[in-house]
């Protein structure tokens, strides 16, 4: 299952902090000018939950597999073709969607949050992926999964 970069707040650590610590922790990428976009809510399988969207302005750093025993690995992907990745992790997908609209076809309403299986490999529509963006050049619309 494919996934964005995420966890948990740490006591009464803001939002865009934990954002941004996450990301560093996961990925090895280090953002800044970090803001919140939205809040999603639900409770999926009775388990509630609460994701909060983070936008980043900038990173430095190389993208790497910092937590090798949660992640197989980071990739970059054009936003457009991660319908044709496989199953994308809801909160991930609806993230995705409060960013780039209807950029996965086939999801939940947002309150609803059972898996989102948006599609094999080589769907009709699906780009291929970009390449990986450098520090120099932030991601446009990219988005590790």
């Amino acid at each position: 299952m494919w996934e964005l970069p995420g966890g948990k707040i740490e006591g009464a650590e803001p939002l865009e902090g934990a954002g941004v610590r996450e990301l560093a922790e996961e990925t090895g990428l280090h953002a800044s000018g970090a803001t919140v976009v939205t809040i999603l809510t639900d409770a999926a399988q009775g388990v509630p939950r609460l994701t909060a969207v983070i936008r980043i302005a900038g990173f430095t750093g190389t993208l790497t597999t910092a937590e090798p025993h949660k992640f197989t690995r980071w990739e970059w992907h054009d936003p457009h073709a991660l319908g044709c990745l496989g199953p994308v992790f809801t909160p991930g997908a609806q993230a995705l969607n409060t960013v780039w609209p209807g950029v996965i076809a086939g999801l939940p309403p947002v309150h609803s949050y059972p898996t989102a299986n948006v599609g094999p490999r080589g769907s009709a529509g699906c780009r291929s992926a970009a390449s990986p963006p450098t520090a120099a050049s932030p991601p446009g619309p990219q988005a590790p999964a």
